[in-house]
């Protein structure tokens, strides 16, 4: 078996080919804990090492969903940047934040996602800063995801599996459709301007304010159509 090492003009990403779903899993183990993020896809492997900025972007986003679920009292699980992966499929990546707000109760107390018996995330997130040469998106969809929020320098939009198995984007979540995309990609750009403190503070004002109000006009909505 020969393998190739492609040098990409970001220093950031090497990308091997032939590569065995067992190597893919022995380095899953042997980099586990570090910043770094392997991507698999039938042979084909990505390591990338992340930035300040992509991890930063990541993480805050992250704590923006968790604190906008804690304020509407909606039961989540968080995954974090937890491997998923399909051997069945010889595809597998770490998102950079995923949850479980429907399939929640089913992930409960578990410590490990197992393809084969887990519900996946209802919602992974993807910060397109860092741009792999992977089709991750793809991968995703192989996971069967059913929603991607999908974070760029300019836009965070939401993506949603059709039965097709591929993703397209929409006007707004899907998931959680009271929660307008383009106001907290908002929040995520006054990172520049303001310590994370503020930012988080006047996050759960907005959210009081503007989003607890159309949260309970779409549950009342719900409750009227027998959901």
């Amino acid at each position: 078996m020969t393998t190739t090492l492609q040098r990409r003009s970001v220093t950031n990403h090497f990308l091997l080919d032939n590569i065995s779903w067992e190597t893919y899993e022995r380095l899953l183990r042997e980099v586990d804990s570090r910043h770094v993020r392997l991507t698999y896809d039938n042979g084909d492997l990505e390591i990338m090492t992340l930035s300040l900025g992509h991890e930063s972007a990541g993480r805050l986003l992250g704590v923006l969903v968790r604190l906008l679920a804690m304020e509407l009292q909606m039961p989540f699980k968080g995954g974090g940047s937890t491997t998923m992966r399909r051997k069945i499929k010889r595809t597998g990546l770490e998102p950079d934040e995923c949850f479980w707000f429907q399939n929640e109760p089913a992930m409960r107390g578990k410590k490990k996602w197992q393809a084969a018996h887990d519900p996946p995330p209802d919602l992974a997130i993807e910060m397109d800063i860092t741009h792999s040469s992977m089709d991750r998106m793809g991968i995703y969809a192989a996971l069967r995801v059913p929603e991607v929020w999908r974070c760029t320098r300019k836009s965070l939009k939401a993506y949603r599996l059709h039965e097709a198995g591929t993703y397209q984007v929409e006007e707004g979540s899907a998931l959680l459709p009271f929660v307008p995309l383009d106001e907290i990609y908002r929040f995520l750009m006054l990172s520049d301007q303001m310590d994370e403190a503020e930012l988080l503070r006047r996050f759960v004002g907005w959210v009081r304010a503007e989003v607890l109000p159309r949260y309970q006009a779409w549950r009342q909505r719900g409750k009227k159509n027998g959901k």
